[in-house]
This record gives structure tokens, C-alpha cells and sequence, in this order.
């Protein structure tokens, strides 16, 4: 038996090979019509990620009520979150898109626990205010807005004031993993808008402020979708190889003035981003590969890749796309 409590820190496989946890979760997941094969894909992956990765199917008043289930009735000590490896971004400012939910949240937290400021960019005011409210006072400025408008944009930068050290373009879109065929043109633009032109209208915002300085880095979240052509729809993977050639343009053009540009191209991982199939034509190809995917992750194991690549600490790391897939790449 595990001396660790059983808790939200505990992974899938540390509850199903505990003697009080594995039959509690394993209930609720026979109840969900969880098979094995998904829960072999899940194994990594801590209880607390489950909600998520769900999509409301495991909420977070299940996973609490399982934790109370596992340690009869008490709850364990809570246990810190992952977190600061010290001080990287004291005094620095930080814009971080998509920082309401999933892995901009991540980033968000670990910067502002580092010693960093960040404006907040999401189109959701109400989780937006909920982030703002629960971070240290003055460690997060929210603005809701859309990357894709010109004005937002204005407004966010402007919310950053004069100096700009990092941005985070995080936020994204799926497209149902459409193929081609399928593809209707709003989706299509819809895709191409966040994905796209969102990173590239904040991208060029930021990168006209930190010439002036002579200084900064950007971190683009780009996908498996961005490496392969099995792990995505048409419109999303098309997205992501875009921002994959926008990452290495500007890291070439930039990198001179002391500006390093890079990108994350993650595999699976526990968000609340829509990833489910709207093409039965799609799910019959794609299948076979996705069966052979690497357990998904959480959005703090991405959110510290993010901030590595922000950091000082790969202050001789420019153009690179680093997967962050647990080994899916090198299938």
C-alpha cells in the first residue's frame, strides 16, 4: 500500500492498485462505460485532471466525493500543486492567452507563483474574474477580449503598459476532426481566425515592443497536429503547421535583437478543449493511430514546458517546436 494519501495527486494507476481506491474508482468508471483501453490512456494522469478531460462527465464534486469515499470519510491534507522552481520572472510582465481554463490557466499560475505579472486574455469574463480573484492582488490583470480583433489587441498590450517580457499564445480551437471533404467554410475561418491570425495580430502587438527593447520571448502552443496528419481534423492541423512556420520565421528575423521565439507541439492532454469526432469518415482512418497515443497529461505538465521556454533558463533556445506528446513523436 502507498504511504501517500489517496488524493487528487495520485494517478489513475496509484488509485486502481490501491486496495481502498481501486474498487471506489473503478465503480465509478464501469458505471461511465469506461473501457480499458481508454483507461490505459488515462493511467498517468492524476485524479484531479479528470474534470478537465471529461467534459463534465467526471466534475470536480466526483472526484471530491471519491477522495472522501478512498480515506473514509476524511479528507487528506491537500498537498501543493506543481509548482515554482524559484524566481524566473520577478519583476517581469507576461500576457498569457486562453488563461481562464486548461493550460493557460496552468501558465498563468506558474508565473504569477514565480514572481511574475500577467495580463489574462480570455473571452469568458466570468472565469476570467474567477482567475483574477483567486491570484495574489496585482499578479493578474484581467482582459476579456478576442485575439482576433484589432482593438482587443490594442487593449491587451495596452493592459501590459510599457514593457512586455513574455507572451503565451495559448488559446486555441479543435474543428471536430473534419476532413477536407467536410469541412463547411465557417468552420474553416473560425479555426484559421483563433489559431492563426489571433497569434499573429498579438504576436505582432508584442514583438514591435520588445524590438524597442531589445529583449523578450514567445511560447506558441502548436499540437502533434503541427508534426503529423493523423492527430487532427483538415482545419486544425492546417492551423498548427501555420503557426509552426510563423514560430521559425519569426524566430529567424527576431533572434539578432535578443527575441527568442519558440513552440510546444503537445500530445494529449487533460483540458477542457473539444477534441471529439463529428466525421464517422475521419474516426475510421484516424483510429488505428490514435490507438497507439501515449497516456494524456495535465495542463501543468505543459504549463512547465511553457515557462522553461519563457524563461532564462533556454536563454539559447530559439526556433525549436518541442514536443510535449510522452513520447508520441517518435512513433
Amino acid at each position: 500500500m502507498s504511504e501517500k494519501p489517496l488524493n487528487g495527486h495520485r494517478t489513475i494507476k496509484e488509485w486502481l492498485e490501491h486496495p481502498k481506491g481501486g474498487p471506489v474508482i473503478r465503480a465509478v468508471f464501469d458505471k461511465a462505460g469506461i473501457d480499458d483501453a481508454t483507461l490505459a490512456q488515462m493511467r498517468a494522469l492524476p485524479l484531479g485532471g479528470l474534470p478537465g478531460l471529461s467534459q463534465g462527465r467526471f466534475p470536480q464534486e466526483l472526484v471530491d466525493q471519491l477522495i472522501l469515499a478512498a480515506n473514509d470519510g476524511v479528507a487528506p491534507a491537500e498537498e501543493e500543486d506543481l509548482g515554482a522552481t524559484g524566481a524566473r520572472f520577478e519583476g517581469k510582465m507576461a500576457i498569457v492567452t486562453g488563461a481562464a481554463s486548461g493550460i493557460g490557466l496552468a501558465t498563468l499560475k506558474r508565473i504569477v507563483s514565480e514572481g511574475g505579472t500577467v495580463v489574462a486574455v480570455d473571452i469568458s469574463e466570468e472565469r476570467l474574474n474567477s482567475v483574477a480573484a483567486a491570484a495574489p492582488e496585482g499578479t493578474v490583470i484581467p482582459v476579456v477580449g478576442d485575439i482576433t480583433n484589432d482593438d482587443d489587441v490594442d487593449r491587451i498590450v495596452a493592459a501590459a503598459g510599457p514593457r512586455v517580457d513574455c507572451l503565451a499564445n495559448v488559446a486555441g480551437i479543435m474543428d471536430g476532426m473534419m476532413p477536407l471533404h467536410e469541412v463547411e467554410n465557417d468552420l474553416w475561418e473560425r479555426v484559421m481566425a483563433v489559431n492563426v491570425t489571433g497569434a499573429f495580430k498579438l504576436s505582432r502587438a508584442v514583438i514591435r515592443i520588445m524590438m524597442e527593447q531589445e529583449h523578450g520571448s514567445i511560447v506558441n502552443v502548436a499540437s502533434q497536429a503541427a508534426l503529423r496528419g493523423n492527430a487532427a481534423g483538415t482545419a486544425y492541423g492546417t492551423s498548427k503547421h501555420a503557426l509552426v512556420g510563423m514560430t521559425k520565421s519569426e524566430a529567424f528575423l527576431y533572434g539578432p535583437l535578443g527575441i527568442r521565439i519558440n513552440a510546444i507541439a503537445p500530445g494529449g492532454t487533460a483540458t477542457g478543449i473539444e477534441g471529439n469526432f463529428r466525421s464517422d469518415f475521419a474516426r475510421e482512418r484516424m483510429a488505428p493511430f490514435l490507438a497507439l497515443l501515449p497516456p494524456v497529461t495535465t495542463a501543468d505538465t505543459q504549463a512547465a514546458a511553457i515557462a522553461w521556454l519563457l524563461s532564462d533558463d533556454a536563454a539559447n533556445i530559439n526556433g525549436i517546436i518541442m514536443p510535449t506528446d510522452g513520447g508520441w513523436s517518435v512513433q
